[in-house]
């Protein structure tokens, strides 16, 4: 079989190209959920140029995916064909990055948002990074080591309108937390990635560039800028990294200091 294109370093091979006997490198075998769109791509696409396989739930396929990249369909907002797919997966391949991505935004103040909001957002927000944890973490455990990364947002320290969606960000962030100290003694690290705000597609459907209430937002930043999907997908592949093993249970604001203080 060929090799990869040599602007991709180096990706491991399809298990068809394993060679007999050898089992493939579980540190370089990521699940990414959510995957297809946004954030979720500049991560899965940073991962394969890393030389990770990658692995990808998502409702959709990634568009030209990059070599080492396959998506599984899933919707997460049903939770147990998710438990399902999730299974079928992790029966015949194991995980040594988690990347908990999946996520939903419904915008509503506390007056508008219905009971109903918070159970769809806990199912796609949270109870998406529980299902998939308990899928990969058996695999990690019995290897020694692991990686899981869950992406939490700004929002989790409170925004306006934004009750059902700061609730299960916030909680991204307890359950990493939780998760390094139960996982820790299996050489499994929890951290998360809070990104502010981020200039994908969706957004700047949104949000146009001169646009005032772009313009104020932009004004909010400390550092005046929106952030770009691929800064959050560095963020991501610095808790992955190898080197990052002594680090666990942490946040990192990829914001551009909208952490530091409220941000209307």
């Amino acid at each position: 079989m060929s090799g990869p294109p040599s602007s991709i370093p180096s990706p491991l091979p399809s298990p068809s190209a394993t060679p007999a006997g050898e089992a493939p490198d579980l540190a370089r075998q990521a699940l990414v959920t959510g995957g297809s769109a946004g954030i979720g791509r500049a991560i899965v696409d940073r991962l394969a140029a890393d030389g990770y396989r990658v692995l990808n739930l998502d409702r959709d396929p990634v568009p030209d995916p990059p070599p080492g990249v396959e998506t599984v369909a899933v919707d997460f907002a049903d939770p147990a064909a998710a438990e399902a797919v999730l299974a079928e997966v992790t029966a015949t391949r194991s995980f040594g990055l988690l990347v908990a991505n999946v996520g939903q935004c419904i915008n509503a103040s506390l007056d508008e948002t219905a009971w109903t909001d918070l159970r769809r957002l806990a199912d796609v927000n949270l109870n998406s990074a529980i299902l998939a944890a308990r899928a990969t973490v058996p695999a990690m455990r019995q290897a020694g080591s692991g990686r899981i990364v869950g992406i939490a947002s700004r929002a989790a320290l409170g925004k306006p309108n934004r009750t059902a969606y700061a609730a299960t960000k916030a909680g991204m962030i307890g359950l990493v937390r939780t998760w390094a100290q139960e996982l820790a003694p299996h050489g499994i690290t929890c951290n998360a990635v809070a990104p502010g705000p981020i200039a994908t597609a969706l957004f700047r459907a949104s949000n146009p560039p001169d646009a005032p209430q772009t313009r104020r937002l932009m004004e909010a930043i400390p550092l005046g800028r929106l952030g770009e999907p691929a800064e959050v997908a560095r963020a991501v592949a610095f808790f992955a990294a190898p080197e990052a093993g002594f680090i666990t249970g942490q946040t990192l604001y990829v914001c551009g200091g909208a952490s530091l203080g409220a941000m209307a």
